[in-house]
C-alpha cells in the first residue's frame, strides 16, 4: 500500500469512527459507568468485531449477505433488537444512592462482549466494508500485507477515536454521576439513545 493511498485510508476511518453511532454510545456507556481506563474493554470487543467484519469482506461471503434479503434482514432484526434490549435495559438500571458510576467494577468479559455483539450484530457494516475495503486493496499485489495493513489502520484509528474522543468526553459529564438524580438523568439518555438507534437500525433500509 502506498503512502498516498494509506493516508486517504487514515482520513477515512477518521470519518467513519468519529461518526457517532452505536459504537460510541457503548463506549461513552461504559466510560461513565465503569471509568474512563476500562472503557478500553469494550472497545476492544468493538475492534474484533471490525476485524471479524473485514474477514468476512476478504472471505467473499460479504457479498452473498448483502445479495440475500433473508440473511441481510435477519442479522438487522437481531442487531437491532439487542441495541433495544441494551437500551431498556440502561433505562431501568437501579441507581445507587452511595456508589458512583465511576466506582462500580463490571468485569472485563461482559464489557468485551457487549463491545463485540454491538458492531457484530450490524448488517449494515459488512455492506459497508464490501463498499470501503475494495478502494485500498489492490488485487493484482499480494493480498495478506494489503489487508493487514488495512486491519491495523482501521482498527488503531478506531481505537484512538473510542478511547480518547468519545470515552474522554464522557468524562467531562462525570461531574453528574456524583448525585443520584445525574446518574438516574445519564441512564435515561443513554438507554434512550441505544433504544433510538436500535429502532433506526430496523426501521432504515
Amino acid at each position: 500500500m502506498s503512502l498516498s493511498l494509506w493516508l486517504a485510508l487514515v482520513v477515512a476511518c477518521l470519518v467513519i469512527s468519529c461518526t457517532p453511532g452505536a459504537g460510541a454510545i457503548n463506549t461513552m456507556t461504559n466510560a461513565l459507568g465503569c471509568g474512563w481506563s476500562r472503557s478500553i474493554w469494550g472497545i476492544l470487543g468493538q475492534q474484533l468485531a471490525l476485524v471479524v467484519h473485514v474477514a468476512i469482506v476478504a472471505a467473499g461471503v460479504g457479498a452473498l449477505v448483502s445479495r440475500s434479503h433473508v440473511a441481510f434482514e435477519t442479522i438487522r432484526y437481531v442487531g437491532a433488537a439487542y441495541l433495544v434490549f441494551l437500551g431498556v435495559r440502561q433505562l431501568r438500571a437501579p441507581v445507587d444512592q452511595h456508589v458512583e458510576a465511576s466506582q462500580v467494577r463490571e468485569p472485563a468479559w461482559p464489557m468485551f462482549r457487549r463491545g463485540l455483539l454491538v458492531n457484530l450484530t450490524n448488517p449494515k457494516a459488512i455492506v459497508f466494508f464490501l463498499a470501503f475495503v475494495p478502494q485500498f486493496v489492490r488485487p493484482d499485489r499480494p493480498l495478506a500485507p494489503q489487508y493487514a495493513a488495512l486491519v491495523a489502520t482501521v482498527v488503531t484509528v478506531d481505537v484512538v477515536v473510542m478511547w480518547f474522543g468519545f470515552a474522554t468526553a464522557a468524562r467531562g459529564l462525570a461531574r453528574l454521576t456524583a448525585r443520584e438524580s445525574g446518574r438516574r438523568t445519564l441512564n435515561r439518555v443513554f438507554g434512550s439513545l441505544f433504544v433510538g438507534v436500535g429502532v433506526l437500525l430496523a426501521a432504515v433500509h
